[in-house]
């Protein structure tokens, strides 16, 4: 499945689960996630989107672990199949 196909799904998903799931633009630090996801109760995500079957760069690895090393959810999505588990994971407590 296409990046694009994956990316409209996952906002459509996040925004009946009652969130939000704005662009991350980051000038002048490359490698950041493609998308936040914002869900009620203060929850939020990290998600690096791919067509299905592709990997993220190097700096975007890097720039995953720093997000991690500060104790934030981050995930690389490639199947629409998985949006459901990764938002359930957010959400959790």
């Amino acid at each position: 499945m296409r990046e694009k196909e994956i990316e409209k799904k996952l906002i459509q998903a996040v925004k009946q689960a009652g969130g939000i799931c704005p662009k991350l633009v980051s000038p002048g630090f490359d490698g950041m996630p493609d998308r936040m996801v914002l869900l009620p109760n203060g929850k939020i995500g990290f998600v690096e989107v791919k067509a299905t079957g592709e990997k993220p760069r190097p700096l975007q690895f890097s720039r995953h672990r720093l997000l991690r090393r500060l104790g934030l959810l981050v995930y690389v999505l490639d199947d629409a199949e998985q949006i459901g588990g990764m938002l359930d994971e957010i959400q959790t407590p």
